[in-house]
């Protein structure tokens, strides 16, 4: 495989070992030798050890000295803490754009990633329904105009992505409850009922989290 597009080399190599470690091809613990990416993806090795530490900064994997690049281990604890944290940057987030939206169109973009949500949901599509999942924080970066807020989230969105396909893959979860959510979270923020917002969110980040450490239980 060979990245020829102009974009950050480095961050889609990093893009390419998440989606495998996301989906489980990659198990926890395992080593990523920088030498077989390097002859897998036909790139530099000087690329590889840049988005290795990319997904170090994103917690999917930990380098260690002396033993490399392995896998990160998803515990009950770490799912917890990073369902507690993530809860109150998606309230953040889902306050922004309550508070920001105009007209209509402000609105659209949540509306047809909704529309795509159903779609992934009718074709089972776990993968495209985590991603989309993840749009939504996307589309509401412009209302919060925070950087910092935006890059925390970035940060952090790929390990929580890994939680809730392993949930959604092991059928713990359904795409239908998600669906459910979102559609209440919309509603709300429509409404610009913020106490709404944090009584969503919250639930969802909960529910998240109790179905993660239960297919962590059956892994």
């Amino acid at each position: 495989m060979t990245f020829k597009a102009p974009d950050s080399l480095a961050e889609q190599i990093a893009h390419h070992l998440a989606e495998r470690i996301i989906r489980g091809d990659l198990k926890p613990g395992e080593r990523i030798q920088e030498q077989k990416v390097t002859l897998a993806l036909n790139v530099s090795r000087g690329s590889v050890r840049e988005a290795l530490l990319i997904l170090e900064r994103r917690h999917l994997i930990a380098i260690l000295p002396r033993r490399g690049a392995h896998v990160t281990e998803l515990t009950a604890h770490k799912v917890q803490s990073l369902c507690t944290l993530m809860s109150e940057l998606y309230i953040l987030l889902g306050n922004a754009v309550a508070l920001g939206w105009q007209t209509q169109a402000d609105m659209a973009p949540f509306v047809q990633i909704q529309q795509r949500l159903v779609s992934n949901f009718e074709r089972q599509d776990i993968r495209a329904f985590v991603e989309e999942c993840f749009n939504v924080m996307r589309a509401a970066y412009p209302f919060a105009n925070n950087p910092y807020l935006q890059e925390t989230v970035e940060n952090l969105q790929p390990a929580m992505n890994r939680a809730y396909y392993l949930a959604l893959d092991q059928r713990k979860a359904s795409m239908s409850e998600y669906l459910a959510l979102f559609e209440q979270l919309l509603a709300a923020v429509l409404a610009r009922d913020l106490p709404q917002i944090r009584q969503v969110l919250s639930a969802y980040c909960q529910r998240s989290s109790s179905l993660v450490i239960a297919a962590l239980a059956d892994a």
